[in-house]
């Protein structure tokens, strides 16, 4: 699910926890009517991109629940507002989250007090702190699909046993540090060893539905500055979206990612006292509809409308709570033709951009459904959001200005 990505070329890479307003110049006011939605494009052109919002525009707006809750708005009004026709239920229970940060094959650990290995599924489990308090890490390594070995670091890596079927490492709720080819990070919970394809394994965190939701509501807002109703807002929602995904997943290998793919999720390394009282304030409290849990989708700015979501609480409508002084309300960002053109190749030289299939809600005729590029060597027509993803915009809420 599309919600926050690292987005706008001025600050391509920036995560969304670095405020982004200093950067982002103000797109020109909303006039009436619809925009000319054709541009010839001369060669050595500028194209700026105008536009609104950021994300995919379903469901909750971040910045709209921060606005509502700095007017004095409840948790309650704000997710009541933006996923309207839903009911209140509670959940509990586990999520399997895939780190998708770890590439490699194996699971590897800072070894730690009360860090102990166990046979999937089974009852027997090893002491590793005791059985080699000396060690300073520890890991899973396959051993074809059927079995593991688990080793420790001390002086160079050594085998401790061979494990037919699979292995999870834990510390007792405490978080285990994981080594990543980018760093590491602090997950609480259990770290499994799953197979994903012949030959191959993932990590996936195995941990309490609160627990993980301590390590997402951080990850998806501005913890230290935000209103505490936005922030207990946004923990009904990630948690609401979690079981709808465990739901829609039994039998699979995991529930969620930890990308925004699905919601960010940062594990114990980003948990934060702001976000941690959200959570607990709202436990186990979820929204239904039709008796099961809602697809609670959310988006960073709705810009001023949101999306329609093909459900009955994902309504499209002009958002009241959005804020002319929302960092993504309005941006801008420019190009040269030849970034166009060096993203989508088979143009050739790019000499018209066209934009249809507008969704009618808001300026220009709301978000644009297809853009297509033509040029001297042919023409290339992508939709409004892969257009976007392309060049790394905030959103296919856009129009442009060619010179």
């Amino acid at each position: 699910m599309f919600r926050r990505t690292a987005v706008l070329r001025t600050v391509l890479g920036a995560a969304l926890t670095v405020p982004l307003a200093a950067v982002l110049a103000p797109a020109a006011p909303a006039t009436a009517g619809a925009a000319a939605d054709a541009w010839d494009v001369p060669h050595s052109a500028t194209i700026t991109v105008r536009g609104h919002g950021y994300g995919h525009g379903k469901g909750l707006s971040q910045y709209g629940a921060q606005h509502a809750a700095k007017l004095g708005k409840s948790y309650r009004a704000i997710v009541g507002y933006y996923y309207p026709g839903t009911r209140w239920g509670t959940a509990t229970g586990s999520v399997r989250v895939w780190i998708s940060r770890d590439l490699s094959n194996d699971v590897q650990v800072q070894a730690r007090s009360g860090l102990t290995a166990r046979r999937t599924g089974t009852s027997r489990t090893w002491n590793l702190a005791k059985a080699q308090p000396r060690a300073d890490r520890w890991r899973i390594v396959p051993d074809g699909d059927t079995a593991s070995v688990l080793q420790f670091r001390r002086h160079g890596w050594h085998d401790y046993r061979r494990v037919t079927g699979r292995l999870e490492l834990a510390a007792g709720g405490a978080p285990v540090r994981l080594y990543t080819a980018g760093g590491s990070v602090a997950l609480r919970g259990v770290l499994r060893s799953v197979p994903s394809s012949p030959g191959n394994r993932i990590t996936v965190n195995v941990l309490p539905l609160e627990s993980y939701l301590r390590g997402v509501v951080p990850a998806e807002t501005f913890a230290s500055t935000w209103h505490q109703q936005a922030l207990r807002a946004q923990a009904v929602a990630a948690r609401t979206y979690a079981v709808h995904e465990r739901a829609d997943r039994v039998g699979k290998a995991f529930d969620l990612c930890d990308t925004a793919a699905c919601q960010e999720y940062g594990g114990a390394s980003v948990e934060y006292p702001t976000t941690d009282a959200a959570v607990k304030a709202t436990a186990r409290k979820v929204l239904t509809y039709g008796g099961q849990p809602a697809f609670t989708q959310f988006t960073a700015s709705s810009g001023g409308w949101t999306v329609d979501g093909g459900r009955p609480y994902l309504p499209a409508r002009e958002d009241r709570w959005d804020s002319a002084q929302d960092p993504y309300h309005s941006w801008t960002v420019g190009f040269r033709d030849t970034e166009l053109e060096a993203a989508w190749p088979a143009v050739g030289d790019l000499t018209r951009i066209e934009i249809g299939g507008r969704d009618g809600h808001g300026q220009w005729g709301g978000r644009a459904g297809t853009v297509t590029l033509t040029g001297t060597s042919g023409t290339v027509t992508v939709s409004g959001s892969d257009f976007a993803q392309r060049l790394r915009l905030a959103s296919p809420w856009l129009s442009l200005r060619v010179s």
